[in-house]
């Protein structure tokens, strides 16, 4: 009987929601899982996220793993090499070429993990992750806590003053909120 070997299938997994819902905590957490598993593991995230370090991949809670900077969604076919697992944080910071090499990695067999914010502060879906969402074969949407009401949050509502899309910061810069409440303020 001749037994022809299993073809590696790869897929893309997405994990969105508002500042401070867990999303890299989860992908920290599925990566982890991974390298557990013995299985080959890159993570990446954008150069210009330097918030908490510049080579890790670093949750609000402190959790850490070790990634690679990139300027550009190319570099990671570059970086990405023989693995079977790539993640990637902050994917909206990305041009809407990351969806591409996301969809070439997993046709490769990679399984790739993205995780990033799906609306902007103003509410507004955000750069690549509405794209990520429909080639997605899983999407889990993570969500905070409202600080105003205590529902359920997935609005990154900025308390800074600025008009620019991206502006990098924590707690001192957004604070996550419910619909009614950003409805609420947006008036």
């Amino acid at each position: 009987m001749f037994l022809e070997s299993a073809k590696k299938e790869g897929w893309i997994e997405v994990i969105c929601g508002s500042m401070f819902s867990g999303k890299t905590e989860e992908l920290i957490r599925r990566l982890k899982r991974a390298k557990f598993a013995n299985q080959s593991v890159e993570i990446f995230k954008p150069m210009i996220d330097v918030r908490y370090s510049v080579s890790e991949v670093v949750s609000h809670d402190s959790n850490a793993i070790r990634s690679t900077p990139v300027e550009s969604p190319s570099s990671i076919l570059l970086y990405a090499g023989d693995v079977e697992v790539v993640g990637i944080d902050e994917a909206q910071f990305f041009d809407k070429s990351i969806v591409d090499v996301c969809q070439q990695l997993a046709s490769n067999g990679v399984r790739v993990i993205v995780a990033g914010l799906d609306m902007d502060y103003l509410g507004k879906p955000f750069g690549p992750m509405p794209d990520f969402m429909a080639v997605a074969e899983y999407v889990t949407k993570v969500h905070a806590i409202c600080v105003k009401c205590g529902n359920l949050a997935h609005h990154s509502h900025r308390i800074t003053k600025s008009d620019k899309l991206v502006v990098l910061g924590e707690k001192d810069a957004y604070e996550p909120i419910c619909r009614h409440c950003f409805n609420a303020i947006a008036k």
